[in-house]
C-alpha cells in the first residue's frame, strides 16, 4: 500500500518524522534500534524486532527487539533464527498480517515467551532491492493490524533500507580513513625516523674504523646493538599498525617481510622481494614455518659471507608447487668448498617436505639458491 494512499493526516506525520528519526547521523546498531523503535509507535504495537539476515538472505543472524526486558530475553534463552512465521517472511520476501495468531505446530512459543495475540511483518530492502532484515511487530494495542499499518511499515522499511546503505558506506569510508592513516604514520616512522636512526648508525660505524681505546669501542658497539633493537621494533610496529585490524591471521606476504627487516641496519644489504601466485590460500602451516626458517637462513648466510650489498628474494606459486629464490650480487659461491650445517640444514627443511635445495654460483657473480616444495598445502 502506497504512503500516499494514507488518509489520516496525523499518522503520515507519524510517518515522515520516524524516517527523519532513522535518518540521523548514527551508527549503524543504534539506528537499527531507532528503526525498531518507530515502527512500534507507528501502528501502535507492543514488541516489535528486526531480524538481520545473514549473507545467505534465508537465517537470521542478529535480533534486534523493543518492548521486553533485558530479563525476559534472557528468560526466553535461544534467540529465533527464522522458523514459523518469521520464516514465511523470510521466504516470501513480502509483508505478513496474520490475527489471531494461530496455535500449535511450528507457531508455538518457547517457555516464558510474552503471549502474542497479532502479528505484521515486513521486509526491509537496501537500495539493490536485496532484504537486510525484517521487521517483526506484535500485540497492536487497539485493534487489529491493518492494510494501512502495512503500508506505513512498508514505507519505513523502505526508507529504512536506503539509511542503512548510507550507514554502510559510512562505515566503509571510516575504515578506509582509518587505513589510509595508519598507512601515513607507518610512512612517516620508515621515512624518518628509521632513516635518523640508520643514519645515526652508520656515523658510529664509521668512528669504529678509527683507532679507539678498548673502552669507548665496546660502549659504540653496545650503542650500534641497541640502535638495531630500536629500528627492529620500529619496523614491527609498522607491520603491526598496516595491518587489516579483521584479519585474524597474518599474512605470508607480512611474515616474509617481518624476516627481511630483522637483518641488521648496518649491515649494508638492500633486499628486493617479489610475490606470485596465491601465497596465503595454498602454503599450509608447516610449509610456512619452513619457508620463513630457509628464508631466515639464506639472508643471514648473505649477510655474514657473501659480501654482497643487494639480494634478491623471490616467493611464488604455481602449479601446486612453492618456490623460494634468493639470489645475491656477492663475491659468488664456491661449490667444491665443503658444505656446512646451513646449507644441509635448508636441504633437510625441503626434503621432509618432498621438495628440493640447490645453490649455485650465477654467471655475472653472486649466488643464487633455490627451495622449492611440491604439494604446499602441508
Amino acid at each position: 500500500m502506497p504512503y500516499h494512499t494514507i488518509r489520516d493526516s496525523e499518522r503520515l506525520q507519524s510517518l515522515i518524522s520516524a524516517m527523519m528519526l532513522i535518518e540521523a547521523d548514527a551508527e549503524l546498531d543504534v539506528l537499527l534500534r531507532h528503526l525498531v523503535r518507530s515502527a512500534c509507535e507507528l501502528v501502535g504495537a507492543q514488541y516489535g524486532a528486526l531480524g538481520v539476515l545473514d549473507p545467505t538472505t534465508q537465517q537470521i543472524k542478529e535480533f534486534i527487539t523493543v518492548g521486553i526486558t533485558d530479563e525476559v530475553r534472557q528468560a526466553i534463552g535461544r534467540l529465533p533464527v527464522g522458523h514459523g512465521l518469521l520464516g514465511e517472511v523470510i521466504e516470501s520476501g513480502q509483508s505478513l498480517r496474520v490475527d489471531p495468531m494461530p496455535t500449535g505446530g511450528h507457531s508455538e512459543f518457547p517457555a516464558n515467551h510474552p503471549p502474542m495475540h497479532n502479528f505484521l511483518g515486513a521486509p526491509v530492502r537496501t537500495g539493490d532491492g536485496t532484504v537486510f532484515g525484517n521487521l517483526y511487530l506484535t500485540n497492536k494495542r487497539s485493534g487489529t493490524f491493518s492494510e494501512e499499518d502495512e503500508g506505513l511499515i512498508e514505507t519505513l522499511g523502505r526508507a529504512a533500507g536506503l539509511v542503512i546503505d548510507q550507514a554502510r558506506q559510512r562505515e566503509q569510508i571510516e575504515q578506509l580513513t582509518l587505513t589510509h592513516e595508519r598507512a601515513r604514520m607507518a610512512r612517516d616512522l620508515h621515512d624518518t625516523v628509521i632513516q635518523r636512526l640508520f643514519a645515526v648508525g652508520l656515523s658510529l660505524q664509521s668512528t669504529l674504523t678509527q683507532p679507539l681505546p678498548e673502552g669507548p669501542t665496546a660502549l659504540i658497539n653496545e650503542a650500534l646493538d641497541d640502535l638495531d633493537d630500536t629500528i627492529r621494533t620500529i619496523r614491527t610496529t609498522i607491520f603491526d599498525i598496516t595491518q587489516d585490524p579483521r584479519s585474524k591471521r597474518e599474512s605470508l606476504r607480512s611474515d616474509i617481510l617481518r624476516v627481511i627487516e630483522e637483518l641488521p641496519s648496518t649491515s649494508g644489504l638492500h633486499v628486493d622481494v617479489l610475490f606470485d601466485g596465491p601465497l596465503d590460500t595454498l602454503i599450509g602451516p608447516k610449509c610456512r614455518a619452513e619457508l620463513l626458517a630457509t628464508l631466515r637462513e639464506l639472508l643471514s648466510n648473505v649477510v655474514h659471507h657473501a659480501g654482497a650489498n643487494r639480494a634478491t628474494a623471490s616467493v611464488s606459486v604455481r602449479d601446486g608447487a612453492l618456490t623460494l629464490r634468493v639470489s645475491d650480487n656477492g663475491r659468488g659461491f664456491d661449490e667444491m668448498a665443503p658444505r656446512g650445517n646451513g646449507i644441509n640444514n635448508m636441504t633437510t627443511r625441503a626434503q621432509q617436505l618432498s621438495g628440493t635445495f640447490a645453490v649455485s654460483a650465477q654467471r655475472d657473480g653472486g649466488t643464487v639458491a633455490t627451495w622449492r616444495v611440491e604439494g604446499v598445502s602441508q
